[in-house]
């Protein structure tokens, strides 16, 4: 029943501004032509405005994202650590306390549990399963670990693949703020075009045929 309510709660606020911006638009123009304005306007802002998230998940998000800023580097730091003939924990500690939150944390329980002894590919494994964004760093790891093979050359080309990732996300991220910047003006003008372009020729046609009726 409270998983009901949640539900429904999270899809009426990410509704709300679509039928708010759609009731709006059509009250303002008014007739059929408002209804095709407002039914236009509020599936333009269900798809280009950004979805209303609770705190949790922004917490979430924002927790998740640094994780993938820091996982070069971090990739990068193991990779010289274990390069040094460190052990798997010692280079977990000394990278944890390397970088920043939220990394740290989740390398000081890595270090702390092969330190008691606990099986490395294991412990590479959970850290990959606990955390998404970590992933890739865990199945790198856990192969480098079974296999026996040098991890630097690995992980150094880790971290080469996660900066070239991050820099098209950045690029994607730039051109649709490009057009999430553009998206208001082309709504402030569609009532206008409606009512100057669409409405004068549908008020055209009903004369010209009204007659033949």
């Amino acid at each position: 029943m409270v998983g009901a309510e949640r539900l429904g709660r999270l899809a009426a606020s990410e509704w709300s501004v679509p039928v708010v911006a759609g009731l709006g638009a059509a009250a303002l123009v008014g007739g059929p032509a408002g209804l095709l304005a407002g039914v236009l306007l509020g599936a333009a802002a269900r798809r280009w405005l950004p979805r209303v998230q609770s705190p949790a998940a922004r917490r979430a998000a924002l927790e998740q994202e640094r994780l993938t800023r820091q996982l070069p580097l971090t990739a990068e730091l193991l990779a010289g650590c274990l390069g040094s003939c460190s052990s798997p924990a010692v280079a977990a500690a000394a990278v944890a306390g390397s970088v920043g939150s939220p990394m740290s944390e989740r390398l000081a329980g890595v270090a702390a549990e092969l330190a008691l002894g606990a099986p490395p590919e294991g412990c590479w494994e959970r850290l990959g399963a606990d955390c998404p964004p970590l992933a890739p760093l865990a199945r790198c790891l856990v192969r480098t670990t079974v296999s026996g093979a040098p991890p630097a050359a690995p992980l150094a080309g880790l971290a080469h693949a996660q900066r070239a990732t991050a820099s098209r996300a950045a690029h994607a991220r730039v051109r649709r703020a490009g057009v999430l910047a553009t998206a208001p003006l082309g709504i402030c003008f569609l009532p206008a075009f409606i009512l100057i372009g669409v409405v004068p020729v549908v008020m055209g046609l009903t004369t010209l045929f009204a007659p033949r009726i």
